[in-house]
């Protein structure tokens, strides 16, 4: 049987995460990165859609959200930063779906290391798919770099069945996924004739501090996990994670505009985070508190996208439920792992849809 501690280990290196066990500071002193600017979000070019996000995810909540696994009350899931603006009181469409939106969700750093031990079952999908919208995992490599998961998602996407032709196709990335997904859209124009629209779900946009110090070979410890179908990949996923890549990459390859963009940031209080990220957070901590255990809250940000919202979860709650089929790790390790996803997912679809078609 796998140790408690060690069992702890692979935790902090799965679903997207990451260790930094060096001394030194997280981000060392550099010049080979791009020119960068902290600056407020609506200088990026960033539309501010958090009131109307707001709205609708407080409304699917109220219908049914308490039928869910993980309810919690709206002001509770969200995080209002900053002047938050009103909302606009336009009802909520709450009915099927009006155009069969599709959603392709591409996993973090790990996925296929732990989605057996995970025992993850597809509620989310189900739930959403009886509103009219339909949503599948594209299947990347744990340990592969952004290149040649975005070629497995072009591969995924092109592979679609032709009676799925008339569906919009948005793509989530989660983590490390975002990044994935965002290479795919820029390498791959084929893409830009299905696709409609990408968001970024705690995305490793502008990379992770974390990935500084950490090697490839850290990861080596997923094959431990039980049930893990890992391979070796590439060897690139650390790399793709350092902010060094991701801003270069960001400087070099202006994304295409003829799609839209959608960012959801986690954003936790720090009682929210879970006992095995506490020490990742507090390094993190040492650049910025506001900050997931894993990514800052300012790096998980497309450029000129609109932002939905801060949810009040870290890296691992926003998508990887492990209390659910995990209940003693749940209650020490990952203690705060509890989440809405579900009406969180048909809140997304719900905005994005609406958007779409104005």
């Amino acid at each position: 049987m796998l140790h408690l501690k060690n069992l702890a280990i692979i935790l902090m290196l799965t679903a997207g995460g990451l260790v930094a066990c060096s001394s030194k500071p997280l981000v060392p002193y550099t010049t080979e990165s791009p020119p960068l600017v902290l600056v407020p979000a609506s200088y990026a070019g960033v539309e501010d859609g958090r009131s109307r996000f707001r709205e609708i995810f407080c409304t699917v909540l109220d219908l049914h959200g308490k039928d869910l696994p993980d309810y919690r009350p709206c002001e509770e899931a969200l995080i209002r930063l900053g002047a938050e603006p009103a909302g606009s009181g336009t009802p909520v469409d709450t009915g099927p779906s009006r155009t069969g939106l599709m959603v392709g969700i591409v996993p973090g750093v790990g996925w296929e290391c732990i989605e057996g031990w995970l025992k993850y079952d597809e509620l989310s999908n189900s739930h959403i798919g009886g509103m009219g919208f339909k949503g599948f995992r594209i299947r990347v490599d744990g340990l592969s770099g952004t290149e040649k998961n975005a070629r497995q998602i072009r591969d995924a996407i092109l592979a679609l069945p032709p009676e799925d032709n008339d569906r919009p196709l948005v793509l989530v990335g989660y983590s490390k996924g975002a990044p994935d997904i965002l290479q795919a859209m820029v390498s791959y124009p084929e893409l830009r004739e299905r696709v409609v629209a990408v968001l970024s779900a705690a995305g490793s946009i502008g990379g992770s501090p974390l990935a500084i110090p950490a090697e490839q070979k850290d990861l080596g410890i997923m094959k431990y996990v039980p049930k893990s179908e890992c391979t070796a990949g590439d060897g690139g996923a650390m790399d793709s994670l350092r902010p060094l890549t991701r801003q270069t990459w960001l400087a070099h390859n202006p994304l295409p505009q003829d799609l839209k963009y959608y960012s959801l940031v986690t954003l936790p209080e720090p009682e929210r985070i879970s006992s095995v990220m506490s020490t990742t957070y507090k390094q993190l901590a040492q650049i910025d508190p506001r900050n997931d255990g894993q990514v800052l809250f300012y790096d998980q940000i497309i450029p000129n996208s609109t932002l939905l919202a801060y949810i009040n979860a870290d890296h691992w709650a926003l998508a990887v439920p492990i209390a659910r089929s995990h209940s003693f790790i749940g209650s020490t390790l990952v203690d705060k792992n509890d989440y809405p996803r579900e009406a969180l997912l048909e809140a997304i679809l719900r905005f994005v849809e609406e958007d779409l078609s104005k």
